[in-house]
């Protein structure tokens, strides 16, 4: 039996890819990948990788068929990668691929990545955490699979200074909507960031009011959505602190 990393593959931009994460890929035998992994880390690996990712809307690969493939795998080669985008224990059902290759009896390993709600912030320039502003951060989703029981999502987000919402975009308006009547302010500030770190990168700075008046427009890359005082828009302080530096 070889040895399966569950590798963090980053948000996007391929040169934000751990020294450890690149290593192992290039050393892999094989192994699988997501989606939105970006073509260039792909293109370290000199073992065949397939994949199997998963995207909102489209045919997607089961989750069963996954971990069956990763035993498989790991009876061929004695290094196998997957690759996970972002890092692998945020919402990248990394428990039920290690749990399966426990059952089988396979060494696992987990190599974290940046996950999307740092890279996220850091597109901002908008901290998560923020003295006396923003002292607790929530990461959470609204979506459920299939057969899954409905997300308690929202007292967690009531509970949180900062909340970050993955996979949300499509619900954005119903997100901003429940988040309201359940208490949080109308004008609680919300910013979405798409593709964070690639070229393709948008970003909307808006507060939950907006968002619940009106949808989105469909976006094309992964979405996050982050709401809170700390997400306030900030480029008039920016401009003000610009001019005084070039005043003198």
């Amino acid at each position: 039996m070889g040895k399966v990393h569950l590798v963090g593959a980053g948000p996007g931009a391929p040169d934000l890819l751990t020294l450890r994460a690149a290593r192992l890929i290039a050393s892999a035998g094989g192994g699988l990948h997501d989606a939105l992994v970006h073509p260039e880390v792909l293109a370290l690996a000199r073992g065949r990788l397939v994949d199997v990712g998963k995207r909102y809307g489209k045919v997607s690969t089961e989750q069963r068929f996954i971990n069956r493939a990763l035993v498989e795998a790991a009876r061929h080669h004695d290094l196998v990668v997957r690759l996970k985008g972002g890092d692998p224990m945020i919402f990248g059902r990394a428990q039920e691929e290690l749990d399966a290759l426990a059952e089988a009896g396979i060494e696992a390993e987990v190599v974290p990545g940046v996950t999307a709600a740092l890279a996220a912030a850091a597109t901002l320039q908008t901290s998560l955490t923020r003295r006396g502003i923003a002292r607790s951060v929530a990461f959470l989703t609204p979506r459920v699979g299939q057969g899954e029981s409905a997300s308690q999502w929202l007292p967690a987000a009531l509970g949180a200074d900062s909340v970050v919402l993955y996979m949300a975009a499509g619900a954005a308006q119903q997100v901003a909507a429940e988040l309201i009547a359940a208490g949080k302010p109308a004008h609680l500030p919300a910013a979405l960031v798409e593709s964070a770190t690639l070229a393709s990168e948008k970003t909307i700075r808006t507060t939950l009011a907006e968002l619940a008046a009106d949808p989105l427009p469909r976006a094309e890359g992964p979405v996050v959505m982050l709401v809170g005082d700390a997400f306030a828009h900030e480029s008039a302080v920016r401009q003000t602190i610009a001019e005084r530096c070039l005043a003198g």
